[in-house]
């Protein structure tokens, strides 16, 4: 008998400034794909609503307010000890992004999404936001 996989929900807000730059953030070390490049964000608690754990992730995360605004994507993503489903919002952030968890921090350009490494539950973004 296999014991089932636990299934977390995590939202990530696609921050984009006016010249079109992206930010992202690098999993930082002793964390679920540490080293890989993400759009910041994190697990929604129980209960939570998916606007109130994105304004609590930004905040804790980057030191920033957040608007949050609506879903561009969601989808779901088998590893091998866990099912993330994950939602991806639009977000406006008032404030300098600082990493107040030491993670290194980047705006890029869409094209620079292809060079860095992402989790394999981000790529259907990738691929829509470089398409």
């Amino acid at each position: 008998m296999t014991t089932p996989r636990r299934i977390i929900v995590v939202l990530a807000a696609v921050v984009e400034q006016d010249d079109g730059r992206l930010l992202v953030t690098r999993r930082v070390d002793g964390t679920h794909l540490a080293g890989l490049w993400e759009f910041p964000g994190g697990k929604c608690e129980p209960g939570e609503s998916h606007e109130a754990c994105l304004t609590r992730e930004l905040a804790e995360e980057l030191g920033v307010e957040a608007d949050i605004g609506d879903e561009i994507l969601a989808t779901e993503h088998d590893y091998t000890d866990r099912v993330i489903r994950l939602h991806f919002r639009r977000c406006r952030i008032t404030g300098n992004p600082q990493p107040l968890l030491g993670q290194e921090i980047r705006w890029i350009r869409r094209h620079e999404l292809l060079t860095l490494e992402f989790p394999p539950a981000d790529r259907e973004l990738i691929a829509l936001l470089t398409k």
